[in-house]
């Protein structure tokens, strides 16, 4: 049954049937032909839903969008470009920490890409950057989305392993830093390399007055970390309070966002969550009907006998995750994969938090690669380029985050700094 499934959803993978079908479409023929009730779909389903910790998810995409439709990431981006848009190349590092601050509060990477893309992509072709470049630069980038606490893909972490989401967020502030300084540092040396970005001051406010008009939008992701650091409220909560500082801001302060505004933002967002919540519910039958034919454990007791360290475990998991990444959606790949490689990675003495920590990094890589970089696309859309022309700028980046999770993978301070302070 296992190899039916399995087999049967990488040929839907294949046939380009989407990803929460081909999931669900393997369960079914496992159910068929495993001889159990179909009563055990619904159960499943409902089991996999019923979690508090994914109440999050839903409020903190609305957020997302909130900000985007309500100026927030706009004021955002003009603090940062007061900040760093002075030197050249600052727009382009502009473009990097202004996904960090937006990251801090929205938890995905496509809504990074998109509200921070909108406005970056195109001041970065006004000032001579090649808008290949700068797409690649804002889909690789956005990938702090869910690096940066809070955190969609940690969150699906924490409920499909029984890990504490508080853990995972504070284990993700090290590697986020990490990825930010060294994009950061890229693309200021490529800027003074190529003769790019030599005017990039132009326009730039004073940040004070830069400031002025963005603090209220800085008060956000202070509010809503503080507030979950500081013990004030958990993750799920401070999801909520994210949504209502969104909404009283860019509707009663901003004023940005009008009744059509906030009714396509809510359709935007359903829509976003449904897909989500839809993965997760195949997945967790699939799941389910793994863990009964034993393959966990089986495939703990062939890793442990493959590998005698964990040092060569997490290079093969790297690789293997690296690869699905590039063709299964991030969210599906750890719903399904985590509760299978945890077990063996606690076996090998690895902690939750930072093996949680590495599978996010990794599988948030296929965001930006191709063929179904999720990141990729939002970015073409934004600049009105083909995919095509985004693969050679884009190597480098690659590079930059991968040489940043092989020292998250093998320096566990980076992650476990910050959360053993707190816990």
């Amino acid at each position: 049954m296992p190899q039916l499934m399995v087999v049967s959803m990488l040929l839907f993978f294949v046939l380009s049937v989407p990803v929460a079908v081909s999931i669900g479409l393997a369960s079914l023929l496992g159910v068929a032909y495993g001889n159990i009730t179909w009563l055990v779909v619904a159960q499943q389903i409902y089991a996999a839903l019923d979690k508090y910790p994914l109440v999050a998810i839903p409020f903190f995409i609305l957020a997302g969008n909130l900000m985007e439709a309500g100026g927030i990431s706009e004021r955002m981006v003009e603090f940062a470009k007061s900040l760093v848009g002075g030197m050249q190349g600052g727009l382009a590092v502009t473009c990097v920490l202004t996904c960090m601050i937006f990251a801090a509060v929205a938890g995905s990477s496509v809504a990074t890409t998109f509200a921070v893309g909108a406005i970056l992509i195109p001041a970065m072709v006004r000032h001579g950057y090649p808008k290949p470049f700068a797409a690649s630069l804002q889909a690789s980038a956005a990938e702090l989305g869910v690096i940066i606490p809070p955190s969609i893909p940690m969150i699906l972490f924490a409920v499909s392993t029984d890990t504490s989401v508080g853990e995972l967020f504070i284990a993700g502030i090290g590697p986020g830093l990490l990825i930010c300084g060294a994009l950061m540092l890229y693309v200021w040396l490529y800027a003074r390399r190529h003769g790019y970005g030599k005017q990039d001051g132009e326009g730039r406010l004073a940040i004070w007055p830069a400031f002025k008009r963005a603090w209220l939008a800085l008060l956000m992701p202070v509010i809503i970390l503080g507030g979950i650091y500081g013990g004030i409220f958990t993750p799920t909560e401070a999801s909520a309070v994210a949504v209502m500082y969104a909404l009283i801001v860019g509707v009663f302060i901003y004023r940005r966002i009008g009744w059509g505004d906030l009714s396509f933002t809510l359709r935007r967002s359903v829509i976003s969550t449904a897909v989500i919540m839809f993965v997760i519910a195949n997945a967790g039958v699939f799941g389910f009907l793994l863990n009964r034919a034993g393959i966990p454990a089986a495939l703990g007791e062939w890793l442990g006998q493959l590998f005698n360290d964990k040092y060569l475990f997490l290079l093969a998991v790297n690789a293997v995750l690296f690869l699905i990444g590039m063709f299964i959606e991030t969210s599906a790949s750890i719903v399904v994969l985590a509760p299978l490689l945890l077990p063996v990675a606690v076996h090998f003495g690895i902690d939750p938090a930072h093996f949680g920590v590495i599978m996010v990094v990794n599988l948030a890589l296929g965001m930006v690669t191709p063929p179904f970089g999720v990141n990729l696309f939002a970015a073409c859309t934004v600049a009105r380029i083909p995919l095509e022309t985004l693969v050679r700028p884009l190597l480098p980046f690659v590079a930059v985050i991968v040489s940043c999770l092989m020292l998250i993978t093998y320096m566990p301070a980076i992650s476990l700094f910050f959360r053993d302070l707190v816990y």
